[in-house]
């Protein structure tokens, strides 16, 4: 059996191992298990980016409510406004100043109520993720167990076929089988195939002239990265 014979047949019965895998990967088990599996994943940096959220907007607000608290003493000044003015202080600068700290306090004012609306508002997306994370926890063994059983229920039929590779594996040279494993896990296949008519079989392109030379050992097809064998 040619060298090409070889490894066409090995992908016939590849053929067979990849289904099975497409098989597994399209399951709602396995999509399940994946989703919880990237949901716990991820969720301890998606908490931790939310209670460093909150403490910012907290020492913000602290910051805010210190500001607050002296222009509220500097307007209290104003209170002795009467002895000021028998001192022949400026009234009208006066006033202009005292109106300046009153629409101060009212800008603090709003950003501290904004503050305070983003602070509980991040308080509950955190306690809501909290508790999810708490439900997904829970709900994993179970999950993953209906995920490893789906998958070994495959276990039989995966050693056969593998089992079948790697008699055919022997006659075929180790560094065409590397390219071809290679390529198979980059989730291309099928991976060989012989070339039709002067093209590609898989994408129908021509290979260039300065490459037909080596069509005999094989090349890449330029278009669809797969390998193509021509006489």
């Amino acid at each position: 059996m040619s060298q090409l014979q070889s490894i066409l047949k090995y992908q016939e019965i590849d053929g067979k191992l990849y289904k099975l895998e497409r098989d597994l990967a399209g399951s709602d088990e396995r999509k399940e298990y994946v989703k919880v599996k990237k949901f716990l994943e991820t969720a301890p940096e998606k908490l931790d980016s939310l209670e460093v959220k909150a403490t910012a907007f907290t020492a913000e607000a602290d910051a805010l409510a210190k500001k607050y608290a002296q222009a509220e003493a500097t307007l209290s000044e104003f209170e002795n406004i009467d002895d000021l003015i028998k001192d022949g202080a400026d009234v009208s600068f006066l006033k202009k100043k005292a109106q300046s700290i009153v629409e101060q306090l009212k800008k603090i004012k709003a950003e501290l109520n904004a503050l305070t609306a983003n602070i509980k508002a991040t308080d509950a997306e955190y306690q809501k993720l909290k508790k999810q994370v708490i439900a997904v926890q829970k709900q994993a063994p179970e999950v993953s167990e209906k995920y490893k059983a789906v998958k070994s229920a495959q276990d039989k039929e995966r050693k056969e076929i593998e089992g079948e590779l790697s008699k055919i594996a022997a006659e075929i040279a180790p560094e065409f089988l590397e390219k071809y494993k290679t390529k198979r896990k980059e989730k291309i296949f099928p991976v060989v195939g012989e070339l039709y008519s002067g093209r590609c079989p898989f994408c129908s392109m021509e290979p260039p002239l300065a490459a037909q030379s080596k069509l005999s050992s094989g090349i890449e097809c330029d278009h669809c990265h797969r390998i193509i064998f021509g006489k």
